[in-house]
């Protein structure tokens, strides 16, 4: 079922210094009429990107093809500002140039947007309706056989971040219905993490929230390559040959020396999600003094 499409224009807003929208990438004709126009949308830290990020988004566009009635006009990853104050995390700019060095040269209809990460933090609800505001007030939306129509903008997420939204307190009800109620998400199951009891417990959404089961398992995390880099062990085919150059160049992540048994404790961890969501983790860091992350982090 498609989710329901509500009337609704978002406003401007707020743009940093000299920010530009990216839309080199985006289809701006819908090919089958009977179809409803969506953009995906992940929000992570992207620390550093890696291919697991962007077989996310292959992963999903096989599924819409196979399984709905909607029709992919691009994609985009949103880095999270440095405002998100997470340990580890490399500066924004960075963070953004290795996403647009993955996407230009690994896909040929990803985009990277870095509305999201060049200013304070924002929440993921607005960065949602920031894409809103740009594909359809700013460029009119979608041009088909009988008009201009609107773009469905959706988030495109990994489990751990669905699992942080049944959780009460975490998220607020008015964001998780704008999200999820306006927008939708499509949700790429984990390694051995069932959703179906998450589902559950966000039934009044459930129309609008698709699991996607990962036909080939993929475990490799932002966490584990920062990891590998700090011990200087080989990262090659985990990410774009182009990512390891510039994090090499720019000695993003410096090698710690031999391994300790603090980073053999992080090794046996679950692993962080790279799709983050500042929401869940800000939350849990004030009453925890921890972080919840929600890809693969």
């Amino acid at each position: 079922m498609a989710a329901q499409i509500f009337a609704h224009k978002t406003t401007a807003l707020t743009n940093p210094p000299n920010y530009a929208f990216t839309s080199h990438r985006l289809c701006r004709t819908l090919h089958t009429s009977t179809k409803q126009p969506i953009v995906l949308v992940a929000c992570g830290s992207f620390n550093p990107i890696t291919y697991h990020h962007l077989r996310m988004f292959e992963i999903a566009k096989d599924f819409i093809q196979q399984n709905t009635n909607f029709e992919i006009l691009g994609g985009y990853l949103s880095p999270v500002s440095d405002e998100y104050k997470k340990a580890g995390l490399v500066s924004a700019h960075h963070r953004v140039n290795m996403c647009t060095l993955a996407t230009e040269q690994e896909s040929s209809w990803l985009m990277v947007d870095s509305w999201e990460a060049l200013q304070k933090y924002q929440r993921t609800a607005m960065v949602l309706d920031h894409f809103d505001y740009e594909i359809n007030t700013v460029l009119g939306g979608v041009s088909t056989r009988d008009g201009e129509r609107d773009v469905q903008i959706m988030l495109l997420a990994g489990s751990d971040l669905i699992r942080t939204m049944s959780e009460p307190g975490v998220w607020s009800h008015d964001d998780l219905d704008h999200i999820l109620g306006h927008h939708g998400t499509f949700v790429i199951e984990r390694t051995g993490a069932a959703l179906d009891q998450v589902v559950d417990s966000l039934a009044r959404w459930r129309n609008n929230i698709y699991p996607i089961a990962q036909q080939v398992q993929n475990d490799v995390s932002s966490t584990k390559v920062r990891l590998f880099f700090r011990r200087g062990l080989s990262v090659q085919y985990l990410l774009p040959a182009a990512v390891i150059d510039y994090i090499e160049q720019n000695n993003l992540y410096p090698d710690d020396g031999p391994c300790t048994e603090k980073d053999r404790g992080k090794e046996s961890e679950s692993g962080e999600a790279d799709t983050t969501s500042p929401e869940s983790s800000r939350n849990v860091q004030s009453t925890l003094g921890t972080e919840t992350t929600s890809l693969s982090n």
